[in-house]
């Protein structure tokens, strides 16, 4: 195992500068963390039911010292902020858990109970942080849960603080924005595997916790390994200005759509003057499209939504809080904090679009573009989650696509074929890499990642020069201020080094696929066709649902999986297939063997059963090992 480098002379200098540069002596954002703390979890450290550790606030106490070279201070001074665990007081009655997953747990006493909002990844983390409220809170019943938006850390450890049997007998509802169990199963199911390949990267799961490793993922320090749930809502929140008194608690609810998730929504308590933000207002500048991959996010939108926060709210506000990091208390110091969040990202959205319409492209844009100082001298607008680069990167795609206008990037060869000719030009491989050594000592790190990757796509068993990428992205995580551009590049390094760590995580927990609708389990099966091998295939089935006495077609011809509920007369299918949604969903996406469910009685099938053998065996498997740093 090749041993990792201490920060060059060039990355240590330029850290130097961000100490001396930022306000280091502004500890406002401090005072706030650790304002209301009442306990914290001792030892901080949760194990699931096998005793397998899957959170470690211990694990980040290395943050009590002082920052070293190999991480960028303002990264540092965040690690800290966001470590700080244990339950807090936010205000008479409202209470948080922070510091115990990515996210933050809310707890509102209410007449009876409490209401939790957002209970985290994990079902360990979620019942660690419940079982802490109710030691020193007293052991009320969950009288409510209610998800912010549809994001994982919001809703995953529901099951850890409340049961599918109170939710279904009425003694605890949960409430959620309209679209939120379409979007929320979506994004762990479509593109799941790859998104869940790509999160190791971004928090950093194979690395180490320390000065060379990871410090913090900028939202929260990284996320929780237990096991994910979902219990789908039982009221619906869909316009802004619905009231609901939930445990005799008032809430006034504001919709924002397209914000930082599809789905979404802020609330306030009047009875209390408190404004939750959900996660459209943090101590950072968010991402507009997160590196893990998703939907762009709008920034026009999310500004005016934090517009109209502003205006509906912050004057009858005695404190803001939000799903990450900390409150902000006073109303004149929470209308300045949502009002500089709104102008970072409405000014990040007018800018580039300005800049595009003169013909800049979003690599150009991405580098040229400046903060107001008044925008830049806020700590909570730095780039720790999100970063004004690749920010400015996806709105320029939001509205461009991938495109650069210019017709010499229309048609390249792809990675592999494009670093073999890369070689070629430039004297092979050898010669490459000791230039790039040369530019290695010259601290031009950027360029000699770009380079040394035309190497490892023309070679992929280069070894020399696998360990100077190596060297060259560990160097560039030890400078990123943003703490998952620190974990991308530190895991670039890793797996470099050791080899692929695959996915560690599993984004279609059992409760997520069990929410699937029929339309998207048929979805899901579609995306995982191989089209050149169906390309000849006709194969018409029946799916009769026993629960509904719906009846979905699909039909695959030309490589592609057509679906449809069955309307009127329609020619006979070649085979029809009757059982419960679930067991759809079981035979689909979760494994089960279809013959044995055939056996056991719980389906039936009518007419040729060789084709659904036949389009099984046209289905491929997703690959959640697949390559990243190598071809």
């Amino acid at each position: 195992m090749t041993t990792q480098q201490e920060a060059s002379t060039s990355i240590e200098a330029a850290n130097d500068s961000v100490q001396r540069t930022l306000p280091f002596d502004d500890t406002q954002d401090f005072a706030d963390a650790e304002r209301g703390l009442i306990a914290r979890l001792s030892p901080a450290v949760v194990r699931n039911d096998d005793g397998a550790v899957v959170w470690d606030s211990g694990a980040y106490s290395f943050l009590d010292d002082e920052c070293p070279p190999t991480v960028n201070p303002s990264l540092w001074r965040q690690s800290k902020l966001v470590a700080m665990q244990g339950l807090f007081e936010v205000t008479d009655g409202i209470y948080q858990i922070r510091g115990l997953d990515l996210s933050n747990m809310t707890l509102i006493e209410g007449e009876t109970g409490v209401i939790v909002i957002d209970p985290l990844i994990s079902v360990e983390t979620a019942a660690a942080g419940l079982a802490l409220y109710r030691e020193h809170r007293g052991d009320r019943p969950v009288t409510g849960v209610i998800y912010t938006h549809s994001h994982i850390d919001h809703f995953g450890g529901v099951k850890g603080v409340t049961t599918e049997q109170d939710v279904a007998a009425g003694r605890c509802p949960i409430l959620a924005p309209v679209g939120f169990t379409e979007h929320a199963v979506e994004e762990n199911v479509y593109a799941g595997t790859a998104m869940g390949r790509r999160a190791a990267y971004m928090y950093g799961a194979a690395l180490p916790r320390g000065p060379l490793g990871a410090v913090g993922a900028g939202l929260g320090a990284t996320t929780s390994t237990g096991m994910a749930t979902l219990i789908a809502p039982t009221v619906q929140i869909d316009h802004t200005g619905q009231t609901v008194i939930l445990d005799g608690v008032r809430i006034e609810f504001q919709m924002t759509p397209g914000t930082e998730a599809p789905s979404e929504m802020n609330f306030y308590f009047p009875d209390r003057r408190a404004l939750c933000m959900a996660e459209n207002a943090t101590h950072t500048l968010h991402n507009l499209l997160t590196l893990r991959g998703a939907l762009v996010r709008d920034p026009h939108v999310w500004s005016k939504y934090l517009t109209e926060a502003i205006n509906r709210y912050a004057g009858r506000a005695d404190v803001v809080f939000a799903s990450h990091h900390w409150p902000t208390w006073g109303t004149e110091r929470l209308t300045e904090f949502l009002s500089v969040q709104r102008d970072l990202y409405g000014y990040l959205h007018d800018q580039t679009l300005r800049a595009l319409n003169k013909g800049a492209t979003g690599i150009e844009i991405a580098e040229e573009i400046q903060l107001p100082p008044a925008i830049e001298k806020s700590w909570s607008t730095r780039g720790y989650y999100g970063s004004v680069s690749h920010n400015v990167k996806a709105i320029y795609q939001r509205y461009m696509g991938w495109f650069d206008g210019n017709p010499s990037t229309l048609w390249q060869h792809p990675p592999t074929e494009s670093a073999r000719r890369h070689l070629d030009f430039m004297g092979g491989a050898d010669e490459v890499v000791a230039k790039a050594r040369k530019s290695y000592a010259d601290g031009d790190f950027r360029w000699v990642a770009q380079v040394l990757n035309y190497v490892i796509f023309a070679e992929p068993d280069n070894a020399e020069a696998k360990e100077l990428q190596a060297d060259t992205l560990e160097q560039l995580g030890y400078g990123s201020e943003n703490g998952t551009w620190r974990n991308f590049f530190l895991m670039g390094a890793y797996e470099l080094r050791n080899g692929s760590v695959g996915t560690p995580t599993v984004t279609a927990a059992p409760d997520i696929m069990a929410e699937l609708s029929v339309e998207q389990a048929f979805d899901a099966v579609a995306l995982r066709v191989d089209g050149p091998r169906a390309w000849s295939a006709s194969i018409v089935i029946d799916w009769r649902i026993a629960d509904s006495a719906n009846v979905h077609r699909t039909q695959l011809r030309n490589g592609l999986l057509v679906h449809f509920d069955v309307e009127g007369d329609l020619p006979a299918a070649e085979l029809t297939v009757t059982l419960s949604e679930s067991d759809l969903r079981a035979a689909l996406l979760g494994g089960e063997d279809l013959q044995k469910m055939v056996s056991a009685g719980r389906v039936s099938i009518d007419g040729d059963a060789g084709k659904l053998a036949e389009l099984v065996g046209y289905l491929d498997a997703p690959d959640p090992d697949f390559a990243i740093v190598t071809p």
